[in-house]
């Protein structure tokens, strides 16, 4: 069962995410094997380069800006600084930075101009770059191809069934066409979604089904353990058990073979063991630093004594695919007058509405 397959059914991932847990890792373990260098795992590094203030209702964010959940904001940083940061991440280890806004979607002007010189500046440094901006037009993803993007991360959070009760701001459909506005381009498309939100198996299911689906799959696929946080609807949420981790990491690599599973957010609360197993089922990336945006992550020092006890070494930049060569600015494409045409599905979702009425009154009383 190592083929890559558009055709999953929604029984037959369910049937492998429920098999004995050491039978399972064992199967992942030997595709991954097949499709990728054990011993080697990416180490990336997400700075959030525009932080608080994002429109959205998703359950799960703290930089929503409906929810009360005392997060610093902060404007778009310089390009200077995420050089310096950029760096910094070079110097631990990172092959790869991610730089991610609180925007509901790309708007064409000063401040995605200045992205754009982002991107130029860390692909001279010879790492990948990755954005995590939002929803995205055919025109500016083909803008942040020109100036040297390696990937885009446009997460499917969940089932589409499932989605529903997380997010009523913006369609599922929309994060599939911006997937496919960068399939339109040379960036490599980065999508996963994030466990332990209330889902049933089935929508864990589902979410792979819709990964699976698309032609060609995702060069990267993100798997993420919720981090609740004060404030947002999923505050109260239980911390998943490891094993769920482990199984959906192993799932994946068996259904998404050649993709890369990234172990993402949710890793302060995983053991060491936890995490080897996850290697061992096929994880073939961290993110490092303090944080992942807004939420905790392991210091870079436990992450490099981990590897160092697993036998694991940082995998080299564009490893897994050429270093893009950007465009001369005076060259690239115009950006495009029309502005895209996103949707706002506006169901209510009880728990989103309640948590922002919550947030409403802590602000008046701090008046």
């Amino acid at each position: 069962m190592s083929e890559i397959r558009n055709d999953w059914t929604k029984e037959e991932i369910i049937e492998i995410y429920n098999k004995p847990l050491l039978e399972l890792v064992y199967e992942a373990a030997t595709v991954h094997r097949k499709f990728h260098n054990s011993r080697e795992v990416q180490i990336s590094t997400l700075l959030s380069i525009k932080t608080g203030g994002c429109p959205e209702d998703c359950a799960y964010c703290p930089q929503a800006a409906r929810y009360h959940t005392d997060i610093e904001t902060n404007d778009l940083m310089t390009v200077s600084q995420v050089k310096e940061q950029a760096l910094m991440a070079k110097s631990t280890g990172s092959s790869r930075v991610c730089m991610g806004a609180a925007w509901r979607n790309v708007e064409d002007g000063p401040e995605f101009e200045q992205v754009l010189d982002m991107v130029r500046t860390i692909n001279t440094l010879d790492m990948e770059v990755c954005c995590t901006l939002g929803m995205l037009t055919e025109n500016q993803a083909q803008r942040l191809a020109e100036a040297g993007l390696y990937a885009y991360n446009h997460n499917l959070d969940s089932s589409e069934e499932y989605y529903k009760e997380i997010i009523s701001s913006r369609g599922f459909d929309d994060r599939l066409q911006t997937l496919k506005n960068v399939r339109k381009t040379n960036v490599t498309v980065c999508s996963g979604g994030i466990i332990g939100m209330g889902e049933s198996i089935e929508d864990r299911a589902g979410m792979l089904i819709a990964l699976a689906s698309l032609s060609p799959q995702p060069e990267s696929v993100p798997i993420n353990a919720l981090v609740p946080v004060e404030g947002t609807p999923l505050e109260d949420q239980q911390i998943i058990p490891i094993w769920d981790m482990i199984r959906m990491v192993a799932t994946a690599r068996i259904v998404l073979p050649a993709t890369t599973v990234r172990l993402s957010a949710g890793r302060t609360e995983m053991s060491k063991e936890g995490q080897a197993f996850c290697f061992l089922a096929g994880a073939g990336s961290i993110f490092a630093g303090d944080k992942l945006l807004t939420t905790p992550n392991p210091d870079v020092n436990e992450d490099m004594e981990l590897f160092n006890t697993l036998g694991l070494t940082p995998m080299k930049p564009y490893a897994k695919g050429a270093k893009p060569n950007p465009v001369n600015p005076d060259e690239m494409t115009p950006s495009e007058a029309e502005k895209a045409k996103w949707s706002r599905p506006g169901h209510r979702i009880e728990k989103n509405v309640e948590a922002t009425k919550k947030a409403n009154k802590k602000r008046k009383e701090a008046l």
